[in-house]
């Protein structure tokens, strides 16, 4: 094969699959930058209190890709373990298909090394999981689409 259909070939932009472990605050900011704008709904979201586990698959937007290859999503799974509660808000899990877009995760510290994960959405919703401590796992699990570029981050000078 030569060099111009080596560059032809579909999947010769798309990045290794991701796989990141997270045990404490700046391993999630890891993670959380990394899932910033993913996309997902209601219906991808599963607490399993008898596991003490909470799980979610989202589209992820590949901020890793090369700067030249198309912008593309990749089907990833995120679950936390010991978690003790969930709660959301302004999220009702009756309307399964209702959109959500994760902005950040972040953790608010209780009696170490508990604490409540945090996942903020757009349009002020948010979940809180109420963990004995940071255990988190991302996997890219799939298939990868291209897709248009997430919004630009809104902050106080570009308002």
């Amino acid at each position: 094969m030569d060099d111009q259909q080596q560059n032809e070939d579909p999947a010769a932009n798309v990045s290794d699959p991701l796989k990141l472990l997270a045990l404490d605050s700046d391993d999630l900011a890891v993670i959380s930058a990394h899932l910033q704008h993913a996309q997902l709904r209601v219906s991808d979201l599963a607490y399993l209190p008898g596991e003490r586990r909470f799980a979610l698959c989202v589209g992820r937007y590949e901020w890793e890709h090369a700067p030249e290859a198309p912008c593309r999503r990749r089907l990833t799974g995120l679950h936390f373990e010991r978690v003790l509660g969930a709660q959301m808000r302004n999220l009702d899990p009756r309307i399964q298909e209702t959109a959500l877009e994760l902005i950040a995760i972040g953790f608010e510290p209780g009696d170490a090394p508990s604490g409540a994960v945090i996942l903020f959405f757009a349009d002020d919703r948010a979940l809180r999981l109420e963990v004995e401590c940071i255990e988190a796992q991302m996997r890219d699990m799939g298939p990868v689409w291209e897709a248009d570029p997430p919004p630009p981050i809104e902050t106080e000078e570009n308002e």
